[in-house]
């Protein structure tokens, strides 16, 4: 498996082998030791999938605090995204600075994003499925959220705002003032 890290800490791209055949592949994608020696020791506890039926699908950005703060390993099943990490660590030297992949049915990486970052996609593709495995359940009342086009995180998304299709909740929440002091280091 192939890891690559970022300015970010706690944000990486793995990819896994994929072993093909004339009956198509096979791949290992999660593999708890196999990720542990990567320096991924996160246990994971709930799966979610997505399926967006349109290119310009924005969910984001979103993340859970404390104690259901949760760490996420994306990757996509059917189509692409342009996923992206916000990190909001109170005291991190990169608060607020983002990172962004694109992540495909074709290139095959996975995306890890720790607890203290908020996550969201931008569907690049129609028919997009996105697989992600959480280290915590989904808790509503632990739920938070920055508006995806705020201004300050200057995030350069592959889609028009006027063109953007977003939740009702999505559409509505506040700006990266709203999450100090969600996370600290």
């Amino acid at each position: 498996m192939q890891v690559d890290t970022f300015p970010l800490q706690g944000l990486l791209k793995l990819t896994p082998k994929k072993f093909g055949d004339a009956r198509g592949f096979f791949s290992e994608t999660y593999n708890a030791e196999t990720f542990a020696a990567a320096g991924l020791g996160a246990v994971f506890v709930q799966d979610n999938q997505s399926f967006s039926r349109q290119r310009g699908v924005v969910r984001g950005l979103h993340c859970q605090v404390a104690p259901y703060d949760q760490g996420k390993l994306v990757r996509v099943l059917k189509g692409a995204i342009w996923d992206v990490a916000v990190d909001i660590r109170t005291g991190s030297p990169t608060y607020g600075q983002h990172v962004a992949v694109e992540l495909s049915a074709e290139n095959w990486n996975q995306f890890y994003i720790p607890p203290g970052f908020l996550h969201g996609f931008c569907t690049l593709t129609d028919d997009t499925e996105v697989f992600y495995k959480c280290t915590k359940l989904y808790h509503p009342a632990s739920e938070r959220g920055v508006i995806w086009n705020d201004p300050s995180l200057a995030i350069p998304w592959p889609v028009n705002a006027g063109d953007a299709v977003l939740s009702d909740k999505d559409q509505t929440l506040p700006t990266l003032d709203a999450a100090k002091g969600w996370f600290t280091l």
